[in-house]
């Protein structure tokens, strides 16, 4: 059977059809629009679909679709995507009713976790947890190959878990969420914070100025306390990192020393690796996710 997925991004739309034993067949990018609102975004997805089909001619094969934000279970509607006018839309019901088929979608953290389990860092391992160091900080688990959703599709969401309640003010309306910390806008803000002067994050940790230093410890040390708590929660067999940040090396030394330090027991057994699938992951763990 085949495996339609599609990624659905700020800037582009990605389509990938992968055959019965997983390899790629067919992949093509258009552009969001998002200037054209949500409307124009589900014809879009929908034409998207339509395409793949006729590659295949119309043979079964699975769909899902990979997007920032998630469904709520509550009232079906589109909550915390950064495409707007996704928000507050019912998505998954409009685009079903326009293809006339099931849909499965999940957010972007979630597609990572799974392409990397599927194909990536992670396959071969009972339970995975992914991570995007990125602009911002997210997750998704994955368990024999199924992705860990949760009531309020919360799950593997450890970028809003509080580690310092006197900690900077975030977007969500808490204090030290670890995004505050780790995510590429939090070492920058905290750069920002010591000297005034706004850098990017890879510039702030690869600086030996006393400033960035400062905020590399920081970076460091939350960055072990918050991983650590996952393990502790979950004990995943492996941790992929993605995003930006992944590729920042000393993540595997320094970083995995100070999830040692604060890890329940002081024995960290639990791979810490960089991912395989890269750019290609959104829509790879979309197509792993289809019904």
């Amino acid at each position: 059977m085949f495996k339609i997925g599609i990624d659905l991004g700020g800037t582009k739309i990605e389509t990938v059809i992968l055959n019965s034993e997983g390899a790629e067949v067919y992949r093509n990018r258009v552009l969001t629009l998002q200037e054209r609102g949500y409307a124009a975004i589900i014809n879009t997805l929908a034409e998207c679909y339509s395409n793949a089909v006729t590659v295949i001619d119309n043979k079964p094969h699975t769909f899902g679709i990979g997007t920032p934000g998630s469904i709520s279970h509550k009232t079906g509607l589109m909550k915390n995507s950064n495409t707007l006018c996704l928000n507050g839309k019912p998505i998954l019901k409009d685009l079903q009713r326009l293809i006339n088929r099931p849909v499965a979608i999940e957010n972007d953290a979630n597609c990572f976790a799974m392409a990397e389990a599927a194909v990536g860092a992670g396959k071969g391992h009972t339970v995975v947890f992914g991570v995007i160091m990125g602009t911002g900080c997210g997750g998704g688990v994955v368990i024999h190959n199924n992705v860990l959703n949760g009531l309020q599709s919360l799950g593997g969401e450890w970028g809003h878990m509080t580690i310092d309640p006197q900690g900077p003010q975030c977007y969500c309306g808490k204090r030290g969420c670890v995004e505050t910390y780790i995510s590429g806008t939090g070492i920058s803000d905290r750069y920002y914070e010591l000297t005034g002067k706004r850098l990017p994050a890879i510039h702030v940790l690869e600086a030996e100025t006393a400033e960035a230093l400062q905020v590399k410890e920081l970076f460091f040390e939350q960055y072990g306390r918050a991983l650590s708590n996952v393990i502790s929660i979950i004990d995943p067999d492996i941790v992929v990192l993605g995003g930006g940040l992944s590729n920042y090396l000393p993540l595997y030394a320094i970083g995995a020393e100070r999830v040692g330090k604060f890890i329940f027991g002081a024995e960290l057994d639990t791979p810490i690796v960089k991912n395989k699938t890269g750019d290609s992951a959104g829509v790879l763990g979309a197509a792993w996710i289809g019904i």
